[in-house]
């Protein structure tokens, strides 16, 4: 690699560097503010917060990555021609296109990285947050219960008492159950416990407390009649107080690998394999663009493109949701998939990259007029 071709990767990875250090820093509040709002509405537990926001980086990086690119590569453009240091270059034969080689240094390992996130990262990071969440959901703490504690059931039947809990919050000892069906009552007691989830509905979840080794005594709440009932049990299930807010709603197409979307028919998948396939071409396109985009005279705006280039991006991300949107809708052919939207975006970028710098043809004297000679 020649001085040229270092200098200018280096002023095209520190532009996108920094950049993309302001665009992580504006995800943060973003995220955190996001996964505060599931904590505190009993989403996601409370330990899970730094896990979650992590994941939710490897999620979201797909998609902020190609901004850094094209940013960063606009800026690093713009100061070469704010510092009059492209003409210098133009003047001993090196114009944009001789910038391919050092543009491709830093854009295909950025390329690489955002291709690793959407087709790997990405999913596995929603699989590993759900997969949390729900081990989490078994935890005794999160459904409610606390040791020493009495915790009213579903519907305000009845109470239950824990005695005390395992190290890992999933046994308990020592239970005792009240509960109140119309006129008559029982008492639940037993020496330990292990709770267990079974899904209701798609965004509800029961849990259960399965007891074991105990006795229940049924009968009446007022009168003074004699019809008692002892019951001694090896096994026994009672319903645990249920969660008042929404669960996450959770889409099993989307936490599905990307080779196991292969496989898969139906139209979610493909519209989730293409959603995974646009954010690395698109970002190949994005940084084609940037350098015809940066492009500027001696008496303009050195970053005046830089808001052209931003809304470029913002309109290339919502055809790409909204296309994704309409594969599974089925308002766009399969075949067609997202490739509409990727390939002009390519073809533009080449054509504006290659046309960027060429040097006009002069146009030849036109011969003097009779009598003017």
């Amino acid at each position: 690699m020649s001085k040229l071709d270092r200098y200018l990767s280096r002023e095209f990875a520190q532009n996108t560097f920094a950049v993309l250090v302001v665009l992580l820093i504006v995800l943060v509040g973003g995220a955190f503010a996001d996964v505060l709002g599931d904590v505190a509405r009993g989403k996601v537990p409370a330990g899970m917060l730094l896990a979650q926001l992590g994941l939710v980086f490897l999620k979201w990086l797909p998609l902020i990555l190609p901004l850094a690119v094209m940013l960063g590569l606009m800026l690093a453009m713009g100061r070469l021609y704010r510092d009059a240091e492209m003409p210098v270059l133009v003047s001993i034969g090196v114009g944009p296109r001789r910038m391919l080689r050092p543009l491709a240094w830093m854009a295909v390992p950025v390329i690489a990285m955002v291709a690793l996130c959407s087709l790997w990262l990405g999913p596995w990071a929603d699989r590993t947050s759900a997969r949390m969440i729900e081990e989490a959901g078994r935890n005794l703490l999160i459904a409610g219960m606390e040791p020493g504690r009495f915790t009213e059931l579903p519907g305000g039947g009845g109470v239950i008492y824990v005695g005390a809990m395992s190290p890992d919050n999933r046994e308990l000892q020592r239970v005792f159950i009240y509960r109140q069906k119309q006129d008559r009552f029982d008492v639940t007691t037993s020496a330990t416990g292990r709770l267990s989830v079974q899904a209701a509905t798609q965004d509800q979840r029961d849990r259960y407390l399965r007891l074991e080794q105990g006795f229940e005594v049924e009968g009446p709440l007022t009168g003074a009649g004699r019809d008692f009932r002892l019951v001694r049990y090896a096994g026994n299930e009672v319903l645990l107080p249920a969660d008042t807010g929404p669960r996450r709603r959770v889409d099993e197409v989307a936490l599905q690998p990307t080779t196991a979307l292969l496989g898969i028919p139906g139209r979610e998948a493909i519209a989730q394999l293409h959603s995974r396939l646009a954010p690395p071409l698109l970002t190949l396109g994005f940084a084609l663009l940037a350098i015809p985009l940066s492009r500027s005279g001696p008496r303009q705006a050195r970053y005046g493109n830089l808001a052209v280039g931003f809304l470029i991006y913002l309109f290339g991300v919502f055809l790409m949701m909204l296309g994704t949107q309409w594969l599974q809708d089925g308002k766009l052919p399969t075949a067609v998939g997202l490739w509409w939207l990727v390939v002009p975006v390519l073809v533009v970028g080449i054509w504006m990259y290659a046309r960027d710098g060429a040097v006009r043809r002069p146009r030849p004297a036109r011969a003097p007029l009779a009598g003017q000679a």
